[in-house]
């Protein structure tokens, strides 16, 4: 768990799937993070988030449904995910439904909670009002000395519980007792004001190998792998450190095609994806070799697109296509036909590599580091100029409606300076911004890439009458 890196106790929500765990989980942080719905079995993944509401913050654990939703494959990784959260966990949050009163689950998680000889606390969700106290006493056969009354979904508990994990946490070390981190300090100026981990969100449709990718970089079993399409309903987000260098990487849910979101479910994991776009300072788009570029990955490109994001594309699954002979000719030729069909993002570096052997996902952390030193490059005003003004002698705009785009100055925004991976923007001083047409803009964008390539980051450009000021 993450929680311990960053001097954090870890607090572990466990019990039977359909008991209320994720909305305990978005209860106290204070914001929905995990998807909740009364089909058993949507948490599989395990989620994270610090709570800061009692008198000590901690990491708190969301864990899939021990043997949930009748699915052979997933149950033995969703058990093993737990039995990991029980481990590593400070304190165990034992969640179980009053409503439905003490089930033969409940009493076999509660012998594995007795084992473990961790602190645990007995929470009796869905007493949602003083009618429903009477329910409480099915649970007192369990025999946990720690238990509290909660209504998860109305927030009815929710205080006492904070009281009772505080009283078990363990103390907070002293100031003394931290050792200080030490790392060779990075050769580059980007990598040390990035004082944020940079925020990577893993895109593309369900079984692509998004949670593999994960798994090869962190060389754990930290997400769910399975075969059945969908395993990953939440945007999970796993913290992750190399060469001194903070990440983020949010996995998200499969995107599918709208007509193939099977339940509301998949139409939630859908906008959770979209908000990860949004969220993330870089997109990684995932796409299966062996079904190639298909209409749907270039919908998930075109969400990417629109939000203006730094992309990469990787072409995963590379070790069930891979060649006897021709290796680097085969390579070439799989990237120049992914960005002939994704020609829209055209900007993202594409790397061919494969999550489940490892191969060549190092190089993944060398197109990040390339994307982040372009995002620092800028073009000075005078070649800017030049530049502009020779491309649109060599091509001059279209007539539109009448008049012609007239280019009288340009310059390169200075952007935001707490802000990773933004794209360069520039600002073109014209007679008529409603002048330029999308394919002029192409031309243009791709003029500047000649002086300056800026990989991985979509160009900008933004047009204001010769009386606004820059």
């Amino acid at each position: 768990m993450n929680g311990a890196a960053n001097n954090l106790p870890n607090v572990a929500i466990v019990g039977r799937p359909n008991v209320g765990k994720s909305a305990l989980f978005n209860r106290l942080i204070g914001r929905r993070i995990a998807i909740v719905h009364d089909q058993p079995g949507i948490t599989r993944d395990r989620i994270s988030a610090v709570c800061a509401r009692g008198t000590q913050p901690f990491v708190v654990w969301d864990t899939g449904g021990i043997a949930g939703a009748g699915e052979s494959e997933l149950a033995v990784q969703v058990r093993h995910a737990v039995q990991e959260a029980i481990h590593n966990g400070d304190v165990l949050l034992f969640l179980v439904d009053a409503k439905d009163g003490l089930a033969p689950l409940d009493q076999e998680l509660a012998r594995i909670l007795r084992k473990s000889q961790k602190q645990v606390v007995l929470v009796i969700n869905k007493i949602d009002t003083e009618k429903h106290k009477n329910l409480e006493i099915d649970f007192a056969s369990l025999g946990f000395p720690q238990n509290v009354s909660i209504s998860a979904a109305h927030g009815r508990g929710i205080s006492e519980l904070l009281e009772t994990i505080d009283q078990l946490l363990p103390s907070p070390l002293a100031a003394s007792d931290i050792k200080p981190q030490t790392s060779n300090p990075p050769k580059d100026g980007f990598a040390a004001a990035n004082i944020k981990p940079l925020s990577i969100a893993i895109i593309g449709r369900p079984n692509v190998g998004k949670s593999s990718l994960i798994n090869s970089i962190l060389r754990s079993d930290r997400e769910i792998v399975s075969e059945l399409p969908g395993t990953t309903r939440d945007s999970v987000d796993i913290s992750y450190e190399r060469d001194g260098q903070k990440f983020l990487f949010i996995d998200t849910a499969g995107i599918r095609r709208r007509g193939k979101q099977s339940s509301s479910v998949e139409v939630f994991s859908v906008m959770r994806a979209e908000r990860s776009i949004r969220r993330a300072h870089l997109c990684i788009l995932i796409v299966d070799l062996t079904m190639g570029v298909t209409a749907q990955d270039k919908r998930i490109a075109g969400l990417i697109q629109k939000a203006a994001k730094a992309a990469i594309v990787v072409l995963n699954k590379w070790d069930l296509i891979k060649p006897k002979r021709r290796e680097k000719q085969t390579i070439a030729q799989l990237i120049d036909e992914t960005c002939a069909r994704i020609f829209f993002l055209d900007y993202a570096p594409v790397l061919v590599a494969s999550a489940l052997t490892g191969e060549n996902i190092d190089k993944l952390f060398a197109l990040i580091e390339n994307v982040q030193h372009a995002a620092q490059q800028r073009i000075g005003t005078g070649v800017l100029n030049r530049l502009l003004r020779a491309a649109v002698a060599a091509n001059p705009p279209p007539m539109i409606s009448g008049p012609r785009l007239k280019l009288f100055y340009a310059a390169q925004a200075s952007g935001k300076r707490d802000r990773q991976l933004q794209p360069p923007e520039f600002v073109l001083f014209v007679n008529e911004p409603k002048l330029l047409g999308e394919t002029y803009r192409r031309y243009l964008e791709a003029r500047i890439r000649k002086a300056q390539p800026y990989p991985g980051l979509p160009i900008i450009l933004t047009l204001r009458p010769r009386s606004a000021k820059l």
